[in-house]
């Protein structure tokens, strides 16, 4: 069965990397990764870390922002809604 990692832990262990204080079997042995992997995630890291400081990533984050906050207004209006029949089934007594 294949390992599943957070982008979380692959950052961290890609970071490891970059640092270079550790070999890249050193940081396999600590994190459970195969070398190969590392130098993978540290290619990513580096290929894509230019993109955190463009204009990009600051309109993906408004356009997620618009999407949590219409996300909840339509949980807002079915919890309403939820409400209203609960009290309407009870006056039918059902």
């Amino acid at each position: 069965m294949k390992k599943q990692f957070s982008p979380d832990y692959k950052a961290k262990v890609a970071l490891e990397a970059l640092k270079g204080m550790k070999s890249p079997t050193e940081i396999a042995g600590t994190y459970g990764v195969h070398t190969t992997q590392i130098g993978f995630w540290k290619r990513r890291l580096l290929e894509g870390a230019s993109s955190l400081f463009s204009g990009k990533m600051k309109k993906e984050f408004e356009d997620r922002d618009k999407l949590i906050e219409e996300l909840y207004k339509v949980i807002g209006q079915r919890d309403t809604e939820l409400e209203w029949m609960k009290k309407n089934m009870q006056r039918l007594g059902t």
